[in-house]
């Protein structure tokens, strides 16, 4: 690149986010500059959604093995080839890599990647590594975030395992502890456990998956022990120590002393968005309490010229919301603040099994605001469960009380995340129960449990056949 390079528009990340800023820019004729100093991709191609995914399918096959309902079907046990699974998942995330980053790249002539680290001059440049300094009219940051741990005494020093170390192990360790009860350490959790490791997880709010509906985590945690990890919620963990290749983590649970121990610590604990080192606020752009960018519900920062997206701007981190922000923070950025960065009705899933997936609010908080219709399906009054021989979990329905209008759907069962779409265009649109019953639902499938349970606002459907409207 030559000292006098002009663009329209500097993309810093080359993530989710970042892609699809750089995209959306090059689609409306600017001249963008992809600035990632590290693997293309991001988080969710290299280390998140998709290596994660892939070894908890692989763990679910081998649990299946020898934990399913059907009479008659041989259940064959033996030990997973860990080196072989592994190798699988990074087989797949270059092959992705490739196919979903460095081709579209190439496919994208308005698109130049200057592949450096960079920061935010007060004069409104980008500094790149080399010395060159490039000039855009606009910027948008996109330079995601990175695991976090929580200060506790100790852990530095002992060392530990995050999600990305975790899923890069030589080995499977004989034992595991897992600190932090929310989505990444309890698919981890569940993952490792059914490749034969003795789990243990510590989360220090009262339940499981704090953020969900509390039904949701209290049933999750029985499900978690019935596979034979130990959850432990409510925990106050005071220090971490290591002694000749063995973690102990010691705190206090229920009132009593805490004494855990294992082969291998795995803290996770949130996320952290990445800004140290970019110099933001030299550039005029404010950082949040926990290093995220601030912006207005346009994207823009207090620097004009500066837009952010995707997780570096905090929670919501997920992938498909990031993507969402680049393209908009682009548009933005390039055309004028015309569109607003509105979370409504965003869906949330966390892979395990079963798995949880939410839209809108829960019980609790629309009783907030008066006395909601609320509604509880278990999974065993749904025909595709039954089929299925697994009717674990159950699919809670929260509605406004005079409108009738859905206002949260909340969904326990194994491939939940396959039924969510539908309650999240009925939050997002405005549905109502009525609108939910008289739908069309395909028999034996789990989106039909939706169904059923809009129905049970008015019916029993213990008492209806099976198809019945």
């Amino acid at each position: 690149m030559t000292r006098d390079a002009v663009f329209d528009l500097a993309v810093l990340g080359g993530g989710s986010a970042g892609f699809a800023a750089a995209i959306r820019g090059a689609e409306l004729g600017a001249r963008v500059a992809l600035i990632e100093g590290g693997t293309l991709g991001g988080t969710c191609v290299n280390v998140g959604c998709v290596p994660s995914k892939t070894l908890i399918r692989a763990a679910e096959a081998h649990h299946r093995r020898t934990h399913h309902g059907f009479s008659g079907v041989a259940a064959t046990d033996g030990g997973p080839d860990w080196a072989a699974v592994r190798a699988q998942k990074d087989e797949l995330v270059d092959e992705l890599r490739q196919a979903k980053y460095g081709d579209v790249l190439r496919a994208h002539d308005g698109i130049a990647l200057l592949p450096q680290r960079a920061t935010l001059t007060p004069g409104g440049a980008v500094a790149l590594a080399d010395g060159t300094e490039v000039t855009p009219d606009k910027i948008v940051i996109t330079t995601g975030a990175s695991p976090w741990a929580a200060p506790i005494p100790g852990l530095a020093q002992a060392g530990y395992l995050d999600s990305t170390s975790a899923m890069a192990l030589e080995r499977l360790p004989a034992s595991l502890i897992v600190v932090g009860g929310s989505a990444v350490g309890l698919e981890l959790a569940q993952m490792f456990a059914r490749l034969g490791v003795a789990v243990t997880v510590l989360e220090a709010l009262p339940r499981l998956v704090p953020a969900e509906d509390p039904d949701v985590g209290d049933a999750l945690a029985r499900y978690l022990e019935d596979e034979g990890l130990t959850i432990r919620a409510g925990v106050a963990i005071e220090c971490v120590e290591r002694h000749a290749g063995t973690y102990v983590v010691r705190g206090v649970d229920a009132g009593e002393p805490l004494d855990v121990r294992a082969e291998q610590l795995l803290v996770a604990t949130g996320r952290r968005p990445n800004t140290q080192g970019l110099d933001l606020e030299a550039a005029g752009v404010t950082l949040g309490p926990r290093g995220e960018v601030l912006t207005n519900e346009y994207l823009q920062t207090d620097n004009p010229r500066v837009y952010a997206a995707g997780d570096v701007v905090g929670d919501p981190m997920f992938v498909y919301v990031a993507a969402h922000a680049g393209t908009l923070a682009a548009e933005n950025a390039l055309s004028g603040n015309r569109r607003r960065y509105d979370l409504t009705g965003l869906p949330r899933v966390t892979f395990t099994d079963p798995a949880v997936a939410s839209v809108g609010v829960t019980e609790q908080q629309a009783a907030e605001r008066g006395r909601p219709l609320v509604t509880t399906l278990p999974l065993e009054h749904v025909p595709r469960a039954l089929a299925a021989r697994d009717t674990r979990g159950f699919i809670k329905l929260v509605a406004d009380p005079a409108s009738r209008r859905l206002l949260g759907a909340h969904v326990l069962a194994a491939e939940a995340g396959e039924t969510i779409t539908e309650a999240t265009l009925a939050v997002r649109l405005g549905l109502t129960i009525d609108d939910l019953t008289a739908a069309f639902h395909p028999y034996l499938t789990l989106a039909e449990g939706i169904k059923l349970a809009a129905q049970t606002f008015d019916k029993d459907v213990t008492m209806l056949s099976c198809c019945a409207a």
